[in-house]
């Protein structure tokens, strides 16, 4: 399966998994490329002596390609960004920032940088920044989201209008049907993320995964604009959020104040269903397992492969 993106950067599938705050560490960015895809660690909740510490055991762990994800407008991302030329790390997706903050800074040690766009105007300034490749995410996505709320199935076709660097889809893709419909509207990759955290090899609490895979149609909602679009599991802490803009309190102190700065960490890494900022995508509603990130990736393949040739016969 040979695309533009695999071409890029050194990997057998254009299947590229999520750098996810709390799920992608090392285990996770490995298991991913040793299956023929692209493993990203997360940054954005690492410190930079714990990134450096996955950059390491990721090398130990994986002869393939890896990259990380760097959400600019984290805490602590120069400071990633420092560890990341340390470390001779050859691939990089930034996300959450202007793509111009890095880009050429890393192109000039060799790194191919990638960049993640809610929007046609947002993948322009991308181009125009330098970047190698862009990620254009729909509505669908978990985590950080665009205010727009255009869904993949426009926003690929959309971008890939205007752009002419290599293009990959993200945003409610957990299947190999998915990603040849992906392909069909113009990418050339796929980004997975919610999928990869249902895995053995991710980070975040058990418990969270078994919510994952409990997650049915309508069980997430795209919210706090205010402060950044994210996606959330309807839990106890969602509750609160929505009581928050039912009564017209929804003030970005308010919300920063329920926020506060451990909810993420709280649900998804130390399993705290019930009062944790629980992130993930719509597509949670296909997810019925816990699997490996290898069986994950030979799934996607082998129904792509069958989806193509069921569409073939059409």
């Amino acid at each position: 399966m040979k695309t533009r993106i695999t071409e890029l950067f050194g990997i057998q599938y254009p299947i590229i998994q999520g750098g996810m705050i709390w799920a992608s560490g090392w285990r996770l960015a490995a298991a991913v490329s040793n299956a023929g895809g692209l493993g990203l660690l997360g940054a954005g909740s690492m410190h930079p002596e714990t990134l450096t510490e996955h950059i390491r055991k990721c090398k130990a762990a994986t002869d393939k390609p890896f990259g990380v994800n760097i959400p600019i407008m984290y805490p602590e991302m120069d400071k990633a960004i420092e560890v990341i030329l340390r470390e001779g790390v050859k691939v990089v997706f930034t996300s959450a920032g202007n793509p111009a903050t890095y880009t050429s800074l890393l192109q000039k040690e060799g790194i191919k940088v990638a960049h993640v766009v809610s929007s046609s105007k947002f993948a322009l300034k991308a181009q125009a920044a330098g970047v190698d490749a862009v990620v254009a995410e729909g509505f669908e996505a978990g985590g950080h989201n665009g205010r727009e709320e255009t869904t993949t199935m426009v926003l690929i076709p959309a971008v890939r209008r205007v752009l002419d660097i290599p293009l990959i889809a993200a945003g409610g893709i957990a299947t190999g049907s998915a990603m040849l419909a992906a392909m069909a509207l113009g990418a050339e990759g796929v980004q997975v993320g919610s999928r990869f955290v249902a895995t053995a090899e991710a980070s975040v609490h058990p418990a969270f995964k078994e919510k994952v895979v409990a997650a049915g149609e309508g069980d997430t909602e795209l919210t706090l604009k205010e402060l950044a679009p994210v996606r959330l599991l309807k839990n106890g802490f969602y509750q609160q959020v929505k009581d928050l803009y039912n009564t017209q309190q929804a003030t970005v102190a308010n919300l920063q104040a329920l926020v506060g700065n451990r909810r993420t960490k709280r649900g998804m890494f130390e399993g705290d269903i019930a009062e944790g900022e629980l992130e993930i995508g719509q597509v949670a509603a296909l997810i019925d397992k816990v699997q490996t990130a290898k069986e994950v990736i030979d799934e996607m393949v082998a129904e792509y492969e069958t989806s193509l040739s069921r569409v073939n016969t059409f």
